[in-house]
C-alpha cells in the first residue's frame, strides 16, 4: 500500500445468531481478543496505516491547523489561576502558569501567610504522553492530601496520599480507582471504589492510612452488574452517603463518618424507575426523587425513619427539578424552566420563602460554583451565554445583590456587541418544538455555513455556553447550532425518556428536523452544514449520515458509539450491563434487538453517497471501545460510492476524551475545524 490510496481493511466474516437472525460481521477482527490490551500486529498495523492516511490528507493543511490552533491559544489567558475560594481555615485556588499544558493547586490561610503549592499536575505529568487528574481531597483537618492519576486513558486511576506540609509521599498506593476519595474516621480512613475487570465500580472500600491494601475492608458490594456505585459526605460532613445506581435506578446508604464501620442506614430499597439521592441536616433527610414527579421532587424524612418521604417542593410539568445544595442557615434548589437554568434560595424555617436569583440574558447558562463551607452567606455562582464569556459571581444571600469576580479574559479580544445569539423552536416531524441555540456575527451573510452540534443521550442537556473555540469557525461567516434534541433533559425527564429506547429515532429526527428548520429560516442550505457530535453524539452523526447523507456538506464523529447493536449484545465489556436501562437488551429482547439493528450506525452503513468524514477514537477507551469506529470507517470505506474524504485517527495513547492537557486538545479542535473548512470549501 502506498499512501496514494486509503487502506482497506482485510474482510473476515464472523457469524452470530441472535433470536434466529444470523448476523455477520467482516470487520470483527479489528477487536482484540486481549483487549483492554492491543497487542494484535495485524490490527496495530492497521490503525497505523490509517493514522498515516490521515497524516498524509491533512499535510496540505496543516498550515491551516496552525493558523486555526495560534488562534485558539491566543484567546486563552496563558498565565491564569481562579478565583480564591475559602474551605476552613484556607483559601484554595488553581493556577495555570504561562505555556502550561497543565494546572497547579493552591492554598493560603485565611488569617494571612505564605501561599502554599500542594498538587503540582505539571510536575506530575512530567514524562508521561498523557495525563489526567481523577479525585483530589484534602483531609478535614487540611494537613493531608489524596489524589488521583491516570497516565494512559483507561480511567483506572492509581491514588495517593501525602502530608502537605512536608511534601512527604505516604506508602499508601491504590492502583485502580474508579471513584471520589473520601476522608473519614477523623482523617484516618480513605473510602473509595475500585474499577473491577469489567471497569464496573461495585464496591466501596475503606482504606486505612498506614495500612496494607490487603487489610483494606468492602464496606458496600453491588451484586447486580448493571448498577455502579459511589461514594459522597454530606454537605454538614456527618455522613458518609453510599449510593448505587443505573441509568433509571438507585438506591442510598447513610453510614456515620465518624464511625464508617457502623451498620448503615438503608434510606429506601430500590424500585425499578425510582431515583433519588439525599442530603442531611438536624436530623432531618432531603430527598430529591422522580417517584410522584418525573421531573423530580424534594422531599424530607426523618432520620429514624428515612423511607417516609413528605413532598418539601412539588414536581411539576413545568419545572424541572435537577438537584439541590443544603447549608445551615437555608438551601439552593437548581432546575430549569423551559430549558433555561433557575437557582432558587429557599428556608427551612419558611417554605413560603423564596428568592430566585436573576441573570441579565433571556438564554444562558448558570449554576452554582464551589462552595464547599456549612456556614455560608454568600454564594459562589457561574454564569455564561453563546456571546458572553464564562463570569464567576459571588451573590449575597442576605442582601440578594451580586458581585462580579472575575471574567473570562481573551487575550487576542473579543467585542461582544460583534455576535448575536437565538434561541429558536423548530417543529419536529411530529409537531414537537424542538429548541436550538443559534449563534452568528452580526455582519454574517445569510444563507452562509453553519455547524450543527447534538447529543441527546442519558438525560445529558447540551447547555447554551460559551466558546473561545467556536469563535474560529464564526468569525469565518458560520453560524454556529445547538440543537437540543430529545434523548437529552434539556425540557425535563419527559424530554429525556422521548429520546430513548423505543423512542430513541426522535433524537435522529429531532437533529435533521432542526436542520431542515435552519435551513427554511435562511440560515443556511443544504450541503453546507457541518455536523459534528461524540460518544452518543457519534452515534447521533452516524444516524443521520445514513438517513440524510445529501443535508450535510461535512461531519466530524468523535469516539462514535456506531457498533451499538454488538455492544449491547455483549454482556463482557464494561458499559454493557448499565446500558440496557438506556438502550434496551438485545439479548433477552426480541424487540429490542430489531429496534437496535433498525438504527445502530453500523449496520445500516448502505451503498449510496457519503458526505465527507473525519472519525477520531482513543485505543484506551473504556467507553467506547477503539474497534467501533475502525470498523465502521472499514465498512464505509467498503460499500460508500462517492470519493469524498473519509479519514481516521485514533490516539494510541488516550482513550475517551482524546489527547490530555490544554494545548494538546486544541490541537483536535483545530485539526476538526481546518478539516471542515477544507471540505466546504471556506477560505482560511
Amino acid at each position: 500500500m502506498t499512501l496514494a490510496t486509503p487502506p482497506v481493511a482485510a474482510k473476515k466474516p464472523s457469524t452470530v445468531t441472535y433470536h434466529g437472525v444470523e448476523l455477520t460481521d467482516d470487520y470483527a477482527w479489528l477487536r482484540d481478543p486481549g483487549y483492554p490490551e492491543v497487542a494484535d500486529t495485524e490490527i496495530l498495523a492497521h490503525l497505523a496505516a490509517e493514522n498515516a492516511w490521515f497524516e498524509a490528507r491533512m499535510a496540505p493543511h496543516q498550515p491551516l491547523v496552525e493558523t486555526l490552533l495560534k488562534e485558539m491559544r491566543g484567546r486563552i489567558k496563558e498565565a491564569d489561576k481562579s478565583v480564591p475560594q475559602r474551605d476552613g481555615d484556607w483559601l484554595y485556588w488553581i493556577e495555570f502558569e504561562d505555556g502550561a499544558e497543565y494546572k497547579k493547586w493552591w492554598r493560603r490561610p485565611v488569617s494571612g501567610g505564605e501561599d502554599e503549592l500542594i498538587l503540582d499536575e505539571v510536575a506530575l505529568a512530567e514524562g508521561h504522553e498523557y495525563f489526567r487528574l481523577g479525585a483530589i481531597s484534602v483531609s478535614n483537618d487540611g494537613k493531608l492530601l489524596a489524589w488521583s492519576v491516570d497516565d494512559n486513558g483507561s480511567e483506572r486511576f492509581t491514588a495517593r496520599i501525602k502530608v502537605i506540609a512536608t511534601g512527604e509521599v505516604l506508602a499508601d498506593e491504590i492502583p485502580g480507582t474508579l471513584s471520589g476519595l473520601v476522608w473519614v474516621a477523623n482523617d484516618t480512613g480513605l473510602v473509595y471504589s475500585l474499577a473491577n475487570e469489567q471497569w464496573r465500580t461495585d464496591n466501596a472500600r475503606l482504606h486505612w492510612l498506614g495500612q496494607p491494601l490487603s487489610d483494606d475492608i468492602e464496606l458496600f458490594h453491588e451484586d447486580d452488574e448493571g448498577f455502579r456505585v459511589g461514594s459522597s459526605l454530606s454537605a454538614n460532613q456527618k455522613w458518609l452517603i453510599v449510593g448505587t445506581s443505573d441509568h433509571e435506578t438507585s438506591e442510598v446508604r447513610l453510614v456515620p463518618a465518624a464511625d464508617p464501620l457502623a451498620t448503615p442506614i438503608l434510606v429506601r430499597p430500590r424500585q425499578t424507575g425510582v431515583e433519588y439521592d439525599i442530603d442531611e441536616r438536624n436530623g432531618v433527610l432531603f430527598v430529591h426523587t422522580n417517584d410522584t414527579h418525573e421531573n423530580f421532587r424534594l422531599a424530607t424524612a426523618p432520620l429514624d425513619n428515612p423511607g417516609e418521604w413528605t413532598t418539601l417542593v412539588e414536581g411539576t410539568d413545568d419545572f424541572y427539578l435537577t438537584g439541590f445544595d443544603l447549608f445551615r442557615d437555608f438551601y439552593v434548589t437548581e432546575g430549569r424552566v423551559r430549558g433555561l437554568d433557575t437557582i432558587e434560595v429557599r428556608y427551612y424555617d419558611d417554605p413560603a420563602r423564596i428568592e430566585p436569583i436573576v441573570f441579565p440574558e433571556a438564554s444562558f447558562s448558570a449554576g452554582l460554583g464551589d462552595n464547599p463551607e456549612w456556614a455560608m452567606d454568600t454564594l459562589r455562582l457561574s454564569y455564561e451565554s453563546m456571546v458572553s464569556p464564562a463570569t464567576v459571581f459571588d451573590y449575597s444571600v442576605t442582601t440578594r445583590t451580586m458581585e462580579v469576580l472575575k471574567v473570562q479574559e481573551i487575550p487576542s479580544g473579543y467585542d461582544t456587541s460583534l455576535y448575536v445569539t437565538e434561541r429558536l423552536e423548530i417543529p419536529a416531524h411530529d409537531g414537537t418544538a424542538i429548541p436550538v441555540s443559534v449563534v452568528y456575527r452580526r455582519d454574517r451573510q445569510r444563507g452562509g455555513p453553519l455547524h450543527l452540534y447534538g447529543y441527546g443521550a442519558y438525560g445529558i442537556s447540551i447547555d447554551p455556553g460559551f466558546s473561545t473555540t467556536r469563535l474560529s469557525l464564526v468569525d469565518r461567516g458560520f453560524a454556529y447550532a445547538i440543537a437540543h434534541i430529545r434523548g437529552g433533559d434539556d425540557l425535563g425527564r419527559a424530554w429525556y425518556k422521548a429520546g430513548k429506547l423505543e423512542r430513541r429515532a426522535n433524537t435522529f429526527t429531532d437533529f435533521v428536523d432542526a436542520a431542515h428548520g435552519l435551513i427554511s429560516r435562511g440560515f443556511t442550505q443544504a450541503g453546507s452544514i457541518s455536523i459534528s457530535g461524540g460518544s452518543a453524539g457519534g452515534e447521533l452523526v452516524g444516524a443521520v449520515l445514513n438517513s440524510d447523507p445529501a443535508l450535510w456538506g461535512a461531519a466530524v464523529a468523535h469516539v462514535p458509539f456506531v457498533d451499538v447493536l454488538a455492544t449491547m449484545l455483549d454482556a463482557s465489556l464494561p458499559l454493557t450491563p448499565g446500558e440496557w436501562p438506556e438502550w434496551g437488551n438485545p439479548i433477552e429482547d426480541r424487540a429490542a434487538f430489531d429496534l437496535i439493528r433498525g438504527y445502530s450506525p453500523y449496520d445500516n452503513v448502505r451503498v449510496q453517497d457519503y458526505p465527507p468524514l473525519l472519525v477520531t477514537a482513543g485505543l484506551n477507551d473504556p467507553r467506547v471501545t477503539y474497534w467501533e469506529p475502525a470498523k465502521w470507517v472499514a465498512r464505509l470505506r467498503e460499500l460508500k460510492t462517492d470519493a469524498n474524504e473519509l479519514l481516521l485517527k485514533t490516539n494510541m495513547g488516550a482513550g475517551h476524551g482524546g489527547k490530555s492537557g490544554r494545548f494538546e486538545s486544541l490541537r483536535e479542535t483545530a485539526e476538526e475545524f481546518a478539516f471542515i473548512l477544507w471540505q466546504l470549501g471556506v477560505a482560511a
